[in-house]
């Protein structure tokens, strides 16, 4: 053993085997030759700490988590849609549409419970008022005295009623095109992609004026199916794209590998990782299907009477010119709002679900 001076043995002193650190020489600088598993005790200030310990002891996964809890750090996992959401909830434009979507949906549904009047109740005694509060006109009255704000809050009910049918149906047709064009490739993708390409090519406000007279027209939900049945394509070219590139990750591959079959790669696997840009796809397609709508219902060919919408209520008063503007601006100025709206939840919703934005906004 080597001998140490009496302040040495008074130090606190650990225990290292031969071979060790290079610190463990003798006075001339030379590393002692110790048999193998003879143990020198050198003086040292040095105090072992928590994470050595427990490295030593748990190896090296078990040493951080110890050393993680015995410091009082609490860990919170926090998923991909966390991370979506933490970014959402920073986009105030996004928020501010939201909140601005929620009211509207929110009048939509309590239309009987907010309108003062039926939408269809007449008053020959208040013909083309004005906006005033007498007589809780908030919005006027129209060419056969019914009130106007009665009126817009159910148009209001109609024209989000269908903007979201079209968006469902469209979101159904588009996802299963797509992702079943980009999952097999081959003669299904060309087949498929084709007559997608053939729908992008007619004239869409052609077409919908046509397919309204032979369809039918007047009733929402004949109307929505006409939209769907070209919405669409926008969709199925975004998921074919989206799944063109995750049937070659590993994931696809092991889950063949697995037995899996083919329905449920696409639906338990390929499709919750698309889920992105169906959201945000859907969401702006909500905005086209309300414009869309409120220009056929003003050009005739849309929600036709007694069912009030807002652009047919547009038409009904874009005769009179500024003279009784109300019935002009009230319709028009809530269809730009919710197209606003709508879309300013879009671009936060892409913002979110990108997974290259590791930014959050201030």
């Amino acid at each position: 053993m080597t001998d140490l001076s009496k302040d040495d043995r008074d130090r606190p002193s650990e225990t290292i085997e031969a071979g060790g650190p290079a610190e463990s020489r003798d006075q001339a600088g030379h590393t002692p030759h110790l048999p193998p598993h003879e143990e020198v005790s050198r003086p040292t200030n040095v105090v072992q700490s928590d994470a050595s310990h427990s490295l030593a002891v748990g190896g090296a996964g078990g040493g951080d988590m110890a050393l993680v809890y015995e410091s009082g750090v609490e860990l919170q996992a926090r998923s991909q849609w966390g991370y979506a959401a933490r970014r959402f909830l920073r986009h105030r434009l996004a928020m501010g549409g939201l909140i601005g979507i929620l009211f509207i949906f929110f009048v939509a549904i309590f239309a009987e419970q907010i309108a003062p009047y039926p939408y269809d109740e007449l008053d020959f005694n208040a013909l083309r008022i004005g906006p005033t509060t007498e007589g809780q006109h908030y919005f006027g009255t129209d060419l056969l005295g019914r009130d106007f704000f009665s009126r817009v809050v159910f148009g209001l009910r109609t024209s989000v009623w269908v903007a979201l049918f079209i968006t469902v149906l469209t979101t159904i047709i588009g996802t299963t095109v797509g992702a079943t064009a980009g999952y097999f490739g081959g003669w299904v993708d060309n087949i498929l992609m084709r007559f997608t390409d053939l729908i992008l090519t007619l004239p869409g406000l052609a077409v919908l004026l046509v397919a309204s007279i032979y369809l039918g027209q007047g009733k929402p939900f004949r109307v929505a199916v006409i939209l769907a049945l070209l919405f669409w394509t926008g969709i199925a070219r975004i998921v074919r794209g989206t799944f063109l590139s995750l049937r070659e990750k590993e994931f696809v591959e092991a889950a063949k590998a697995s037995g899996a079959g083919d329905a449920r790669i696409i639906i338990r696997h390929m499709l919750p990782n698309a889920i992105g840009p169906i959201i945000v796809s859907a969401t702006l397609i909500v905005a086209a299907a309300i414009l869309t709508e409120a220009a056929l219902s003003f050009l005739g060919f849309g929600i036709q009477p007694p069912n009030p919408a807002l652009g047919q209520l547009i038409n009904d008063g874009q005769s009179e010119g500024l003279k009784f503007w109300w019935m002009i601006t009230f319709p028009g100025v809530i269809i730009v709002f919710i197209a606003l709206c709508i879309n300013f939840i879009g671009d936060g919703l892409r913002d979110a679900l990108d997974p290259t934005q590791r930014r959050l906004r201030d």
